[in-house]
């Protein structure tokens, strides 16, 4: 990685009052150094961010790196961005919500407790962009101020309405019972279909929607998101885009799916056509990257196929010689 102003913001000893512990072992550096005991099985509640939410600046959490194949290391495909005491997840796959409670604690950003999550936009409905949509929706629901805002392409409504009616048991059992209930209506999902164009428009915050191409699923978006200390485009799945090119020119952070060349070349005719048609690969980044000259271009949801990570990132490298990293899950954006 080349030095950037928007570099990942480095945990190495971080005291946050009495949530969190850092371990440090004198002398040689170890694993220990960087090591955080987190709080467990805390509930938080709250009418309206603080004072000091809303004076922080802009941050991106990458909740999840991963792609639909099962991985220790990396959750689901999701991107948090904070900004005045609100959390807005772009895609909630598998093991999101669990690394936005360790996001939360880990960065002390309390509007990633998931029942205080607002909104989640969809870039498409394959499952490993949504299988945390009913953990999102649904997690401590009785104990949100509001229901959960959805949006995504069409098809969203029905993914809502069948989490509603998976849950439905639930909610009379809780409803319907002793337990204490502080909202009855806080398993709500409010879902909207995606067109393009301005989704969400709130003091300073711009949230957009563009058409890319993730081959033969259509509609497929992008996402774009200003705020008044940082820009930001967010690719989803999707071959090289024009449109893409143009919405992320200049941006401080350029968030892109990538499939590595030499990885794709050890995979049958069948999936190499496949991934051509929808995804981008490591060379076609790097040219979009050298047109489009965001501040970071930041790799994530990355298909590999045997090949070494980081070798990606050489590919990516070898072509675009601007500020290029492969994100791990839990990086924070921009640098504190």
């Amino acid at each position: 990685m080349k030095s950037s102003r928007f570099r990942p913001f480095a945990l190495i000893s971080v005291s946050l009052g009495a949530l969190l512990s850092a371990e440090y072992s004198a002398g040689q550096a170890t694993d220990a150094e960087f090591a955080i005991t987190l709080p467990s099985a805390r509930v938080e509640l709250r009418d309206a961010p603080s004072e000091s939410e809303l004076l922080a600046p802009t941050r991106v959490v990458v909740l999840g790196t991963g792609t639909p194949i099962p991985d220790a290391f990396r959750a689901g495909s999701s991107i948090a961005v904070i900004h005045k005491g609100e959390s807005y997840l772009f895609d909630a796959g598998a093991g999101a919500v669990r690394n936005a409670v360790v996001a939360r604690y880990k960065y002390d950003i309390p509007s990633l407790y998931p029942s205080l999550i607002c909104c989640v936009f969809f870039s498409h409905l394959h499952s490993d962009h949504t299988m945390d949509f009913s953990e999102l929706a649904h997690t401590m629901w009785w104990r949100r101020n509001a229901g959960l805002r959805a949006w995504g392409p069409e098809g969203i409504e029905r993914i809502a309405s069948g989490l509603l009616e998976m849950n439905s048991v639930d909610i009379e059992l809780r409803t319907g019972g002793l337990q204490p209930v502080q909202n009855p209506d806080g398993f709500r999902v409010t879902a909207q279909t995606i067109e393009p164009g301005i989704l969400l428009e709130k003091d300073d915050l711009v949230i957009e929607a563009f058409a890319v191409d993730h081959g033969d699923i259509h509609p497929a978006f992008g996402f774009k998101v200003t705020t008044d200390d940082v820009s930001l485009v967010i690719s989803g799945d999707t071959a090289y885009s024009e449109t893409l090119v143009e919405k992320a020119q200049g941006v401080d952070l350029l968030f892109h799916e990538v499939i590595s060349q030499q990885g794709l070349l050890q995979n049958s005719p069948g999936f190499q056509r496949y991934h051509n048609a929808a995804h981008t690969t490591s060379e076609e980044l790097a040219r979009l990257a050298n047109i489009a000259r965001p501040g970071l271009l930041v790799l994530y949801h990355g298909l590999y196929y045997g090949t070494e990570e980081e070798m990606v990132l050489d590919e990516v490298s070898a072509i675009y010689d601007g500020d290029v990293i492969l994100a791990d899950d839990l990086d924070v954006f921009p640098e504190r």
